[in-house]
């Protein structure tokens, strides 16, 4: 997959201000990008997860505005990044209007940029493998618990996600219920690029 990285656009908060769902499908084709220590890391969003409040089981939000949930409740366009199994951070961005609570977990990329450093961090050399799952994203573009509440629509900040161009009508997006949950699996709420070997295995 091609991508002019000089022709993109930084996703303003507007983009994220909407249902979850939503957000989470139209992420598909989209460009994370990390800048750390001196180095760019990039790749194209190929599956997502949406998760919402107090309606959704599944979601951290469910039980409502706890301390490590009150992020989803927060700005729009913010990064959630939290610690899973006691092995792997998870990076999500939350939605919806503030006091609303949602956030779409970003679980697989295609490397674009950054490649080798991300063999480096990965100890792998099967780019299939590098960023398939949502634990072996983070690790490949270094995103921890520090990463969390950063500010994605900032210019500033060293962790975004912009607009590749590539055009979303064009994609072949499927959706399934959510992968790794007991409760609201009746939901189809995962969005992946069909026919995608980085999708997460």
């Amino acid at each position: 997959m091609n991508v002019d990285l000089d022709k993109k656009h930084l996703l303003e908060v507007d983009f994220y201000r909407r249902d979850t769902a939503v957000v989470a499908r139209l992420l598909i084709g989209k460009l994370l990008v990390r800048r750390l220590e001196g180095k760019i890391l990039s790749g194209i969003i190929v599956e997502t997860e949406a998760y919402y409040g107090f309606d959704d089981p599944a979601s951290h939000a469910f039980s409502g505005m706890t301390k490590r949930a009150k992020i989803m409740f927060g700005r729009p366009g913010t990064a959630y990044v939290y610690f899973c199994y006691g092995m792997y951070y998870m990076l999500n961005a939350v939605t919806e209007e503030e006091n609303t609570p949602g956030a779409v977990l970003i679980r697989a990329v295609q490397p674009v940029i950054g490649t080798e450093e991300m063999f480096k961090r990965r100890k792998t050399k099967d780019i299939k493998n590098l960023a398939s799952g949502p634990g072996k994203l983070t690790s490949a573009f270094g995103i921890d618990i520090n990463d969390n509440g950063r500010d994605l629509t900032d210019k500033g900040s060293n962790l975004n996600i912009y607009d590749a161009f590539i055009k979303t009508d064009k994609l072949e997006v499927a959706s399934s219920p959510r992968i790794g949950i007991t409760a609201g699996v009746e939901k189809n709420l995962r969005f992946y690029l069909l026919y995608n070997d980085y999708v997460s295995k």
